[in-house]
């Protein structure tokens, strides 16, 4: 389940930007079952022979959407998690998260873990690129934490891998509960819990 054609030229690459950012937005506010191709059609302002000039059916474009999500995610997170030098940064980082959901209400979740929810138990194809995006993000506070390590923050036998999981584990499952309650009470207490335990790992 591949793109039919990756465009060549600038305006190509423009037309295909658009269609997936129409989709991801319209899958984000709708879910992918929720969202047709004409709608994609009408919101991207393309035709429909457009669309599937460059995705092959509406998994194809689906797929476009996770990796557009996730690369989405990390633009915005790895600039934040490559600064994660002291227990200071890491409260900074959990401060932007927290407040990234305030400004929604607990509205809408993780894009990601939203597609997740959606498409990983009868869509493996999905499964195994949601599953990439994940470990990406995972993978980007992780590198976070070893800086910590690295600089004498955290004790050298931290688990940096086991401690970034839980990290990303509280933020979606306090996503998960700010879409339910409309409050970020949640994310908070699960975000400090873990971030208690990183500093029982402090060096000194």
């Amino acid at each position: 389940m591949t793109s039919q054609i990756a465009p060549s030229t600038q305006k190509g690459r423009a037309t295909r930007d658009r269609i997936v950012a129409a989709a991801a937005d319209l899958m984000y506010r709708h879910g992918v079952a929720g969202t047709s191709t004409p709608a994609v059609r009408d919101a991207a302002g393309v035709s429909s022979s457009q669309i599937y000039h460059y995705f092959a059916d509406k998994d194809d474009l689906t797929r476009a959407v996770i990796a557009y999500q996730s690369e989405s995610i990390l633009a915005h997170q790895t600039p934040l998690l490559a600064t994660l030098d002291s227990l200071a940064a890491l409260d900074s980082w959990r401060d932007v998260v927290v407040e990234a959901a305030r400004r929604q209400g607990g509205a809408g979740g993780c894009p990601l873990g939203s597609l997740s929810s959606e498409l990983s138990d009868d869509h493996p194809w999905a499964r195994d690129v949601l599953a990439a995006g994940f470990g990406a993000w995972s993978g980007a506070i992780r590198d976070g934490l070893a800086a910590m390590i690295g600089n004498g923050v955290l004790r050298p036998e931290t688990d940096a891998d086991a401690l970034a999981l839980a990290l990303l584990a509280a933020v979606q499952g306090g996503l998960l509960l700010a879409q339910a309650h409309r409050s970020t009470s949640a994310l908070e207490a699960a975000l400090n819990a873990v971030i208690a335990h990183i500093r029982g790992h402090a060096a000194g």
